[in-house]
C-alpha cells in the first residue's frame, strides 16, 4: 500500500516478479484494494497470495507515531511476518521511516549493531559500489559509522564479489584532518578496523569508482543519493531534448541509440529496484517512493537475492567475531 503507484504498480511488480522466481510472494495490504489490481491483471500466478492489513502509514506521517496509533498498518504487518516466520523479506516502497522504525523496534538490530543502515549502489565504469547509510540515520555518533564500515565492506564482498573490498569515508577532503566533528572522531574507530579502509574520500571519487564502499552519516548519503539521481535525470532528458531538435538531430538519435542505451539503463533508479537496510534481525528492503512495477519486480528480486545468499547469517557472523576480539586487539 505504500508509494506513490500504489497499489497499482505494486501488485504489478509482485505479477511481474512471480514469474522468474521459484518463491511466494504475499501483497501485504488492503485486501479488497490488492484482490482489485489482481483482478484487473487477469490470471494470478499461483504463488501470489494475499495477506490483509486494513490501515496504511501515509507518506508524511511521522513514522513512529504512526506505527504507535496504527498497530494494523500494512508495513508494520509485513515487518511482523518476518519476525514471525511467515516471510523471509519485507519490501516496501513507502514511508522508509516507518519501515526503519518498525524493523528497529520489531525485528531489532543483529547483537553488536547499533544502528541499521540503508546501503544504496552507485553505478561506476567498474559497476557497482556501495555507499552507505542513504537516510536511515540523519544524526550518527562515531560508533555508527564504524558499524557502517564494517557491515558495507562484509556486504561488498558478498553482494559484488569483491575481495578485499576499499572503504573510505566521506569527507571535504582525503587528508585525515580535514572533516566535521563526526568524522574527525570516526576516522581512527575505521582505521582500527579489520577491513581494507583508504581514508577519507570526496564525493566525486564515488562514481569514479575510485572507493568500493563509502561510508557517511544518512543525512549526507540521502542527498548524495538525490542529487546523483536528480543529476542524471535532467541529463538524460536534456540529451534527449537536444537530439529532438532537427531532422539532423533525430538522424543522430537514430544512430546512437544502441550506445545510449546501457547508458540510461546504467542510472536508471528502477534497474537498481531497492537498497537493503542492513543490520536488522531480519531482511528488509527500502524502495524509492516513485517505483513503478519494473521497479519493484527488480526490489523483490533483490529480497530474494539477499535471502538466497544470506545476508543476515554474515553479518551476525562478522558482528560475532568482532565482539570476540579483545579491545585494542583490532588492526
Amino acid at each position: 500500500m505504500g508509494g506513490d503507484h500504489a497499489p497499482a504498480e505494486i501488485v504489478a511488480g509482485a505479477l511481474l516478479a512471480a514469474g522468474p522466481l521459484d518463491r511466494e510472494i504475499i501483497l501485504v495490504g488492503r485486501e479488497p484494494e490488492v484482490r482489485a489490481e489482481l483482478a484487473r491483471a487477469g490470471a494470478v500466478p499461483p504463488n501470489v497470495t494475499v495477506h490483509h492489513a486494513d490501515q496504511v502509514v501515509e507518506m508524511d506521517e511521522s513514522p513512529r507515531l504512526a506505527l504507535r496509533q496504527k498497530a494494523g498498518s500494512s508495513v508494520t504487518v509485513c515487518v511482523d511476518m518476518v519476525r514471525d516466520g511467515q516471510a523471509d523479506a519485507a519490501v516496501s516502497a513507502g514511508n522508509s521511516g516507518a519501515l526503519m522504525a518498525a524493523a528497529t523496534m520489531r525485528l531489532g538490530t543483529l547483537p553488536g549493531v547499533q544502528r541499521p543502515a540503508i546501503a544504496v549502489f552507485m553505478p561506476t565504469p567498474h559497476g557497482h559500489r556501495i555507499v552507505l547509510d542513504a537516510g536511515a540515520n540523519v544524526d550518527c555518533k562515531p560508533e555508527h559509522l564504524a558499524d557502517f564500515a564494517l557491515m558495507g565492506s562484509d556486504y561488498a564482498k558478498h553482494a559484488l564479489g569483491i575481495g578485499e573490498p576499499r572503504v573510505g569515508l566521506l569527507s571535504i577532503g582525503t587528508e585525515s584532518s580535514k572533516g566535521n566533528e563526526l568524522t574527525l572522531a570516526a576516522f581512527p574507530l575505521l582505521a582500527a578496523l579489520p577491513i581494507n579502509f583508504i581514508g577519507n574520500v570526496e564525493g566525486n571519487q564515488i562514481l569514479a569508482g575510485e572507493v568500493d564502499v563509502t561510508v557517511c552519516d544518512g543525512f549526507a548519503g540521502n542527498v548524495v543519493l538525490k542529487v546523483v539521481e536528480g543529476t542524471a535525470l535532467e541529463l538524460i532528458a536534456d540529451l534527449k531534448s537536444a537530439l529532438q531538435r532537427s531532422v539532423w538531430s533525430k538522424l543522430a538519435a537514430l544512430l546512437m541509440r544502441p550506445a545510449l542505451r546501457p547508458m540510461r539503463t546504467k542510472y536508471d533508479y528502477a534497474e537498481y529496484g531497492g537498497a537493503l537496510l542492513l543490520g536488522t534481525n531480519g531482511v528488509c528492503i527500502v524502495s524509492h517512493g516513485r517505483s513503478d512495477r519494473r521497479a519493484m519486480g527488480k526490489a523483490i528480486a533483490v529480497a530474494a537475492h539477499s535471502v538466497e545468499t544470506r545476508v543476515q547469517e554474515r553479518l551476525t557472523e562478522t558482528f560475532r567475531r568482532r565482539q570476540s576480539v579483545p579491545v585494542g586487539a583490532e588492526t
